[in-house]
């Protein structure tokens, strides 16, 4: 079976772990510090805050902004459910929004019909890798927390993404473009919500008392992160080059694939599908052939909350299906998805 998702770890990073732990720097340390600062850097940006998870981002990304009960968050329906958790962990109330069809990102002509009064913030997530459309949605005037999770790299009218908004988040879980196992990072242009965010973090050796968390990153695991952001461009530029052969394998197919435009680039963490059918059950005809593909959404927010209203989301819920696509996919592995999907579809 090829997996659907596969981390690149190599003898590098394997030694780059090793020799963190066996100096014995295994909590927070001076690695979190030089992380912090090197993804900073290549995003052109200040020294993010790291943390254990893409949940504790964003979860620290809303306290920062001093978001609780009584204001509202507009958030995607059609993500992973983390931005609800961090939205109830507050105690806003969350306002989904509806996704757009051609891009499976958040529609600004629905979140603009979701803004009212009490609107604080908007969570928008740059989805299986491709920038949202950010401009209509900073007109707004509403702070944006851009999700980077699946987007580290992308790059919006030439700049990365994560920069763009009053603070961005990016996920090292181990599927993810860079892993450190499990962790995250907070990323922002203002120092000063970086301070408040990087006070919340911990709680050891304080003099005034105040609400705060376990969300730290270790050493070691940074190490790691260190290890592959010196080979994220590498990792990028494979996944785009087995993208584009699936785009020409595939073109003449009757389905809807992803791909960059003239304002956005495409880090490609899911190679995401719109297909004619059921999704789901193209992937159990899949499976079969010895492929693993999955739904790109476990379940939109909207169900899980029981609401109506949101047809794109549904759309996608319906026909999305992500297909394998990893800078450790073989090149015989490749050329067995293209066949699979050929074989499976009319």
């Amino acid at each position: 079976m090829i997996p659907h998702s596969k981390p690149w770890i190599t003898e590098g990073d394997v030694r780059a772990v090793a020799r963190v732990v066996k100096r014995g720097a295994l909590a927070q340390g001076a690695e979190v510090g030089a992380f912090e600062a090197e993804v900073g850097a290549m995003l052109g940006l200040p020294a993010g805050v790291a943390v254990s998870s893409g949940t504790a981002a964003l979860h620290l990304a809303l306290l920062g902004l001093s978001i609780g009960p009584g204001d509202e968050v507009i958030l995607p329906s059609y993500v992973c459910v983390a931005p609800l958790h961090a939205v109830e962990y507050v105690g806003a109330t969350p306002r989904l929004a509806d996704a757009d069809p051609a891009t499976l990102n958040l529609d600004p002509a629905d979140v603009r019909r979701r803004l009212t009064p009490r609107t604080r913030a908007i969570i928008v997530a740059h989805q299986f890798g491709l920038p949202a459309d950010l401009d209509p949605l900073l007109e707004f005037g509403v702070p944006l927390i851009e999700d980077c999770a699946q987007a580290l790299g992308a790059r919006y009218r030439g700049r990365p993404v994560g920069g763009f908004g009053a603070v961005g988040i990016v996920s090292f879980y181990a599927t993810k473009l860079l892993t450190t196992g499990e962790g995250g990072m907070l990323l922002s242009r203002d120092r000063r919500l970086l301070a408040r965010i990087r006070d919340r973090r911990d709680y050891d050796e304080r003099s005034r008392h105040a609400v705060r968390y376990n969300y730290k990153l270790t050493d070691f695991q940074a190490a790691l992160g260190r290890s592959q952001l010196r080979r994220l461009p590498a990792m990028l530029a494979r996944r785009a080059a087995i993208a584009d052969r699936y785009r020409r394998a595939w073109r003449d197919l009757p389905v809807r694939l992803p791909g960059p435009d003239g304002r956005r680039t495409h880090a490609y963490h899911r190679f995401v599908l719109s297909v004619p059918g059921s999704a789901r059950t193209m992937a159990r005809r899949l499976s079969e052939l010895g492929v693993a593909a999955r739904l790109p959404v476990f379940q939109p927010i909207h169900v899980t909350m029981k609401l109506d209203g949101f047809p794109g989301a549904t759309h996608a819920f319906r026909h999305a299906l992500s297909v394998p696509l990893y800078p450790t996919l073989t090149v015989r592995e490749e050329a067995r998805v293209i066949r699979a999907v050929r074989q499976v579809l009319p």
